[in-house]
């Protein structure tokens, strides 16, 4: 019995290195792609740049008869990535939660609890941040939710650039802050940032979603069926007006974990493992060298310190490393929790930093919140300043500040 125990410790133990290497790998490609981006804003390719993103438009669909259209798309580039390839990156980030509460680090009350308040905080004290600085402005207002965002991606990819000195219950504890960050997000957008509702492609959703239900009841193990509901969905909700990447997270959530007949067989955990690569080397560059292009020709330090730029860039450097750090000192000093194992009060404080990391995800929620150029270009200013400067700090104490060993 023991030896059967210390096997599967092993397993998962393998399994977490291997995804917080895969996700490391792809935060420091996501970097990579991030100042492309930026540096190809300030020359003259930019207008290549802007032109293929927002002028180029891709049609998918039927030809609209008789000015029916409801099976036609047609969309800019930007969009597709926003809308498409985003919703296959909540669509893993749904199958990461349905497995951490079921058997991962977030299956029992004491594994929970620390990370789970600590995303709290992390998202709660950022937006109050950002509220404070832009509460005069009601449209400003708006992107109160920009700063709360963690990029788990990113955030994983500095933690690998330390290598040992960050131990993998440090990782852990990130990974989970992070996944809970990703939960809060996409309740916030489906309450927050959906502004108008068509109700007849709603009814197609829920038609797609009663058929989900159905065949998770049915217990269906091949994944296809699923696959298909869920592009119906996400067809249907994208219609609906309601943002279209809910229904990968919704998706996911009915995708078995375990096979009826073969419990070594996880579905889940396959379709998860396939997804990762592609969505960590592929679709989170691409939405960041989409997202991350920020010209700074013709700007002032005015600019920098636009009421939108400076809530955000607050937000996610102050206000994440107080909300979560403050979290964690006070539930582990109360007892609530213990405190992750061969790690020090200086590595907790640098992770709370790195939570500031709130990159893709707060680009993600900005393009949601305003739709102007200015605002559009405040909200990238914001979160390159916020984001690098805790990636910056959170890197320098991790790499030369003590060890568990040392400390």
């Amino acid at each position: 019995m023991k030896n059967r125990l210390k096997k599967s410790q092993t397993g998962l133990l393998t399994a977490a290195n291997q995804f917080l290497k895969l996700e490391a790998s792809g935060g420091i490609l996501l970097m990579m792609a991030a100042f492309l981006a930026v540096v190809i804003a300030n020359t003259p390719l930019h207008e290549y740049y802007e032109y293929i993103l927002e002028k180029v438009y891709l049609t998918v669909g039927f030809s609209s008869v008789d000015g029916f259209s409801a099976l036609k798309l047609s969309k800019p580039l930007l969009l597709w990535i926003n809308d498409g390839l985003m919703a296959i990156f909540f669509f893993l980030v749904g199958l990461e939660i349905k497995r951490e509460f079921l058997e991962g680090e977030l299956s029992s009350r004491d594994r929970a609890l620390l990370p789970a308040l600590a995303a709290i905080g992390g998202m709660v004290v950022p937006a109050l941040i950002y509220y404070f600085i832009n509460q005069d402005d009601p449209t400003l207002v708006r992107g109160w939710a920009i700063p709360a965002a963690t990029d788990i991606a990113f955030a994983l990819g500095i933690l690998g650039l330390v290598g040992s000195r960050a131990p993998i219950s440090l990782k852990i504890l990130l990974t989970a802050i992070a996944i809970i960050d990703d939960l809060g997000a996409i309740v916030v957008i489906a309450l927050f940032y959906t502004d108008t509702i068509n109700i007849i492609p709603l009814l197609f959703a829920g038609a797609a979603f009663v058929g989900l239900i159905a065949v998770n009841r049915w217990r269906v193990i091949s994944i296809a069926p699923y696959i298909l509901l869920g592009f119906v969905l996400w067809f249907a909700v994208l219609k609906s007006g309601i943002h279209a990447t809910l229904a990968g997270v919704i998706t996911a959530l009915f995708i078995p974990l375990r096979c009826p007949g073969d419990p070594k067989h996880s579905p889940l955990k396959h379709l998860e493992h396939g997804l990762h690569p592609w969505v960590a080397f592929m679709v989170l560059p691409v939405f960041a060298f989409a997202n991350a292009g920020v010209s700074f020709h013709g700007m002032t330090w005015n600019d920098v310190f636009n009421p939108v730029t400076m809530g955000i860039a607050q937000g996610l450097f102050f206000g994440k490393q107080l909300g979560i750090f403050i979290t964690l000192f006070v539930v582990i000093k109360l007892g609530l929790s213990p405190m992750p194992k061969n790690t020090n009060w200086i590595q907790i404080y640098a992770v709370s930093l790195l939570c500031g990391v709130g990159f893709t995800m707060s680009l993600f929620v900005g393009e949601l919140a305003f739709d102007t150029r200015d605002q559009a270009a405040a909200v990238r200013m914001g979160v390159i300043i916020g984001s690098l400067g805790a990636a910056i700090l959170g890197y320098l104490i991790l790499r030369f500040g003590p060890s568990k060993d040392e400390g």
